[in-house]
């Protein structure tokens, strides 16, 4: 089993402080792709506006959520240990799981795969904040 990324969670409120650390991250990355793409001004100050710092930080969030990557074996077993309610995404004829555990929901968020673990990490982390953490962090 491979575990990957840095925020893993444990209550709402540490959600909400993780997700507000990244605020100034967003504001900056959004800020500085403005200045360097070949735009003109007004259409500069369109890409700074506060719908796409949002999505920025939310995109920026999502994708420091740790995820760990197994076998589906090693899922259950990692599962047993737990008392956790699953949302399984994907199919259950495949050998691989991503999986993100969210002990402030009690759930635990998990997506098959054969043979791209990146793509179904990165899948499982968008999927992760929209369902487990956009409300908590609004």
């Amino acid at each position: 089993m491979d575990t990957e990324g840095l925020f893993a969670p444990e209550s709402a409120a540490t959600a909400r402080q993780q997700y507000a650390a990244v605020g100034t991250a967003a504001s900056a990355v959004v800020r500085e792709f403005a200045r360097s793409a070949p735009i003109d001004a007004d259409a500069g100050d369109v890409r700074e506006d506060e719908t796409l710092v949002q999505t920025a930080h939310e995109a920026i969030f999502a994708s420091l959520l740790v995820v760990n990557l197994g076998t589906r074996a090693e899922f259950e077993d990692w599962l047993a240990a737990r008392d956790r309610e699953v949302e399984t995404l994907g199919s259950d004829h495949v050998s691989q799981v991503a999986w993100h555990d969210a002990p402030f929901a009690g759930q635990v968020l998990a997506a098959t795969y054969e043979s791209e673990p990146a793509a179904a990490a990165a899948t499982l982390r968008r999927q992760a904040f929209a369902r487990l953490y956009r409300e908590v962090v609004a």
